[in-house]
């Protein structure tokens, strides 16, 4: 007996679009940090509760599912953090959450994971993001790597810490110089205080209020990290903390930093149903392991992967968003690919060396600048959001612009059109 005639229902691939994504202001990790005394857990609820705020055509129980990352799931980043984040932020009992853990791709994992439930049918609208708080929870505390690690040499020493895989990664690129990390760096300072400026970055921020020890509640509204005015001068003389007379410096990599984000999905028929925007249609995606003591490289193999998936080549991609946790990893995939280092396509806005990257909350960060720049230029048509991972790996997803002449999605207007056109008829 056909599946068919024992009553299963037969399913087709769905079209899965972001809908919206928001993140807080990113903070330095510490106790002089701006969240020094907030818990990583309302930091996400506080995305969730925005996106709502943002979206009020969504009834909350529509939501199917809430997937939230965070690298180290202990203490206020534990406790199956998508469940709770949404009992904390008051949906309805009957949406269910899970936690994720993909090291700095968490949030992109997140989204990919919720995504493929989307095209498979189980899910109708998701939330998807991540959090970090490196303040409270250092990338590695509270973990214990199997003593096999060292003692069968499964990987180099180096893998285990990130700044040592950043400077092998110049060790196989010679002639990605510091100079060039250096003015990589100071590009992307300069970019992200222009788009600050210029209003592209606020309106996808949402204020959280923190009460620190004897200073009282401060409105965090603005990002903490960033430095403009950043000079080459000013990094020529930073130390190397991985290496002797090495490459990498606090000035040529993202810091450490508290934040989250979150993002609304959807499949394209729900977002029409429920009058919710299409900032963007996902169109493929992917991850690669690469050897943990370059992990740097990772969006490179991810990337071929991901185009090939989706019948495209590099040069069908109007637009990067990649993840710049060392500036030789973003100089890596872009000799690779044969990009100039200071191609426009590339982080337009800036980056992680000047935002911050905290950890898992990323990937959404990424996306969320990815649909703004889709908003502003028409004539892209593709872009990616890739980044590197820890432990040795890469995370790429393609994106297409709804605005773009040749779009193939379907947009929520064309879907409500055909549905009048239709009952006329009938």
């Amino acid at each position: 007996m056909s599946h068919q005639e024992s009553g299963a229902a037969s399913r087709t691939v769905r079209d899965v679009v972001f809908v919206d994504g928001l993140r807080t202001p990113f903070g330095r990790a510490g106790d002089k940090g701006i969240y020094a005394g907030t818990r990583a857990d309302d930091l996400i609820v506080k995305c969730i509760r925005a996106l709502l705020r943002r979206n009020p055509s969504l009834p909350p129980q529509r939501i199917d599912e809430v997937a939230i990352a965070a690298t180290t799931q202990i203490g206020d980043q534990g406790l199956t953090l998508g469940r709770t984040a949404a009992l904390l932020a008051g949906l309805p009992r009957t949406v269910p959450g899970f936690a994720i853990d993909r090291m700095c791709a968490g949030a992109m994992t997140a989204v990919t994971a919720a995504a493929g439930g989307i095209s498979f049918g189980a899910y109708d609208v998701v939330l998807a993001g991540g959090v970090e708080h490196m303040g409270h929870h250092p990338m590695g505390s509270g973990a214990d790597p199997n003593p096999r690690f060292m003692s069968e040499r499964l990987v180099d020493p180096a893998a285990l810490n990130m700044g040592n895989t950043a400077e092998n990664l110049h060790d196989r690129f010679p002639s990605i110089t510091k100079e060039r990390t250096d003015a990589y760096a100071v590009a992307s300072q300069a970019k992200f205080d222009a788009a600050r400026r210029g209003g592209r970055i606020q309106p996808d921020l949402v204020p959280v209020a923190a009460l620190k020890p004897g200073q009282g509640w401060t409105l965090n509204t603005v990002d903490e990290p960033p430095r403009p005015g950043t000079t080459m001068s000013g990094l020529a003389g930073l130390r190397t903390p991985f290496r002797a007379h090495g490459r990498v410096t606090a000035g040529n990599a993202a810091g450490l930093n508290d934040g989250a984000t979150a993002a609304l999905l959807a499949s394209s028929d729900a977002a029409a149903e429920l009058g919710l925007s299409v900032r963007m249609r996902l169109v493929a995606y992917a991850y690669a392991g690469v050897a943990p003591e370059v992990m740097g490289i990772g969006p490179v193999p991810a990337t071929e992967k991901a185009l090939k998936q989706a019948g495209l080549s590099i040069g069908d991609i109007g637009l990067f968003e990649i993840n710049e946790a060392f500036a030789v990893q973003v100089l890596s995939f872009l000799e690779h690919f044969g990009i100039a280092d200071d191609d426009p396509r590339v982080n337009r806005y800036g980056g992680a060396i000047a935002v911050g990257h905290p950890l898992a909350s990323s990937g959404v960060r990424l996306m969320t600048q990815l649909a703004r720049q889709f908003e502003e230029d028409h004539t892209v048509r593709y872009g990616i959001t890739t980044m590197c991972v820890g432990l040795g790996m890469g995370a790429t997803v393609i994106w297409e612009n709804p605005h773009h002449a040749d779009y193939s999605g379907v947009r929520p207007q064309d879907s409500a059109a055909a549905e009048t056109t239709s009952e006329g008829a009938a």
